[in-house]
């Protein structure tokens, strides 16, 4: 049901600095014509991603360089949005850039509001991208490097990008309604309020895992509190800045942006070092409360002016790591000794997690290849915030893209471990017994070809880090924070540098993770709103005084 109607502006009513409504016919038809240059392009970029598959995939020795994986990501990405996307979006959705926005016809400046696509997209990527992208592919490492491989970058290409572009133009498309009202909208009265309260449930589960895992992560972490703290106030005034001071000037509030952004990281690396330091030493109740009060204010104020402005900064900083480490790699060129599938495969016995292949390995890694709780995003706060319907495909599948690759390269840093190493972190204590000696002797004890742990670099790789003792560090952070600190520290500072770049990781862990804290607690106020709202009606108006929040 398409319940948009058409614009009713011209394009002189467009503020100054904005993108155009939509192309004229001409630009259309010049964008659509294949050039010698274009061809040439893309047949290169298909080399890129065919040379990097056959390596990985074809190819297979004993080891295999982690370059590969950075080819076959990107040239598949492109390849995928190019093509994949642009025939989904040409022969089923048919944007129309005529047709008004739920931004737009229900504008309320709190909920709804035309936002620009460069924000838009950084507050998406950021509130889908959480802790899944970035341990799942560490987790699933024990089953080798092809199968994790194969369903991040095909899975996202043929069904998670997919998902994620359409919940977002059926909601856009029903005036922004949530996946809750939706089913109601098709199921009718009962199976629809069912269909609420189980989505309102999942999310209120998904919210608070994630809020733990931020909790877990900045617990004695000074640098996290102060750096993730201060983006706050920053996003403050980025808001304010783009609303009232120079409306429409992305390109300003930006530079402002990440030049605050890099200031907040390099003072915070700094009072690590100072007397200050134990004074951001919090307690996790502490920060437990913290959290709740941050997520409920970022609920509840108008979108413009914390919620989007902190995703879109946080995005800088996402993406910049993510960017910087496929660097990185490529100019490192780990060597990757894990073998492409392991016995963990079949047997389902690993000492990471119990279970075979199917289905263990898609329940492992969801986020960054085909994840449920995007739908939620999808159809909460982005649908509210698009201005045209042509950029549905940058916003919902280049979104998804861009976590896709976080998730690769999340693989490889697990990858680049030593596997003795990574056993001995992601066995349970009661396995290993959280001591070195007991850790060493279990993990040989499980007879993995080319796998053979030692007491001296559980202890060396602990003392270069600055942790007492690495052995039992499950969850899939720590891992993720050793293996970007050993890729790293070869380009910036060498060994010295190693413990910067293990605590840097774990600040970006929980700057990375709290990003789908707020945009999901908001999400689940929209699902809220639409459950009261089937008992009271005005809950759930766009522009009640009683809608919660």
């Amino acid at each position: 049901m398409d319940t948009a109607p058409p614009r009713t502006y011209n394009d002189s009513d467009i503020p100054e600095g904005m993108p155009a409504v939509s192309l004229s016919d001409e630009e259309r038809t010049r964008q659509r014509r294949w050039t010698p240059l274009r061809v040439t392009i893309w047949i290169l970029i298909s080399a890129v991603a065919g040379l990097g598959w056959w390596m990985l995939a074809v190819r297979r020795g004993e080891t295999v360089n982690g370059i590969w994986f950075v080819f076959a990501a990107i040239g598949s990405y492109f390849i995928g949005y190019r093509f994949y996307a642009k025939y989904i979006q040409d022969k089923l959705v048919h944007p129309d850039d005529s047709r008004a926005t739920p931004a737009e016809y229900d504008y309320n400046g709190r909920d709804f509001a035309p936002t620009d696509r460069r924000i838009l997209y950084g507050h998406h990527f950021a509130a889908i991208a959480g802790a899944g992208p970035l341990v799942g592919p560490v987790l699933s490492a024990q089953m080798g490097y092809l199968p994790s491989t194969i369903w991040i970058i095909v899975g996202v290409i043929l069904a998670g990008a997919v998902q994620d572009y359409l919940v977002l133009v059926i909601s856009m498309r029903r005036g922004g309604r949530s996946l809750g009202q939706m089913a109601k909208d098709e199921l009718g009265r009962f199976g629809g309020i069912a269909a609420l309260i189980a989505t309102l449930t999942i999310m209120l589960i998904i919210v608070a895992i994630l809020a733990m895992v931020v909790v877990n992560s900045l617990a004695a972490s000074s640098w996290g509190v102060w750096s993730v703290g201060l983006t706050i106030p920053i996003a403050l005034l980025m808001g304010f800045y783009l609303r009232y001071l120079r409306p429409g000037k992305v390109l300003e509030v930006s530079i402002i942006g990440i030049v605050l952004l890099v200031l907040a990281i390099a003072s915070g690396a700094w009072i690590e070092n100072t007397a200050v330091a134990s004074a951001l030493h919090l307690s996790k109740p502490f920060l437990a409360w913290a959290i709740i009060i941050y997520g409920f204010i970022a609920a509840v104020l108008p979108v413009w002016m914390l919620l989007a402005p902190r995703d879109y900064l946080s995005t800088f900083m996402k993406v910049g790591v993510i960017a910087m480490l496929a660097i990185s790699i490529v100019i490192v060129r780990p060597v990757i000794s894990v073998p492409a599938m392991t016995v963990y495969t079949t047997n389902g016995a690993g000492p990471v997690f119990s279970g075979k292949l199917f289905p263990f390995l898609f329940v492992t890694i969801a986020c960054g290849a085909l994840s449920g709780f995007h739908a939620t995003i999808s159809s909460g706060t982005t649908p509210k915030l698009i201005e045209k319907e042509s950029q549905a495909r940058l916003i919902g599948y280049g979104g998804m893209l861009m976590e896709s690759f976080v998730a690769i390269m999340a693989l490889v840093a697990a990858l680049s471990v030593d596997r003795g190493i990574y056993f001995a972190m992601n066995s349970p204590a009661g396995a290993t017994g959280n001591t070195v000696k007991s850790a060493v002797a279990y993990v040989n004890s499980l007879g993995l070809s080319g796998v053979h742990a030692n007491a001296n670099a559980l202890t060396t790789t602990a003392k270069l880090v600055g942790e007492t003792s690495i052995v039992s560090r499950t969850g899939g952070a720590p891992t993720l924070a050793v293996g970007l600190a050993t890729i790293m520290h070869k380009i910036f500072g060498g060994e010295a540098m190693m413990s910067f770049w293990y605590h840097f990781a774990i600040m970006f862990e929980a700057l990375f993770i709290l990003t789908s804290v707020d945009a999901g607690t908001r999400v689940a106020r929209f699902m809220l709103s639409d459950a009261l709202g089937n008992f009271w009606p005005r809950l759930k108006t766009t522009r009640g005084k009683l809608a919660p929040g």
